[in-house]
């Protein structure tokens, strides 16, 4: 089992990026949250490491009409902390 902390950067707010990163997340069956912040897109996933990896790659591309310039992983502990995976507003 695998835990990250993610920042996305570049063109990311105001595109429904969060919205794209709940669907996939709930697809995958990874557990966190997502969040805007000023000027990019903070999430955290807790989930196995096939599934936490394809969420890195799906956050690398983004929704239609992102742009991605760079995405920075922090690993962190797994602390099967989540219950499931929300946006934070």
């Amino acid at each position: 089992m695998k835990r990250v902390k993610i920042r996305i950067e570049g063109m990311v707010t105001g595109i429904f990026f969060r919205r794209f990163i709940k669907t996939n997340a709930d697809k995958l069956g990874i557990k966190g949250y997502v969040r805007n912040m000023i000027d990019s897109v903070e999430a955290r996933f807790e989930g196995n490491d096939i599934n936490v990896d394809k969420m890195i790659e799906l956050c690398k591309k983004g929704p239609e009409g992102a742009k991605v310039s760079e995405v920075k992983i922090e690993e962190e502990k797994y602390r099967k902390e989540f219950e499931e995976f929300e946006i934070i507003i």
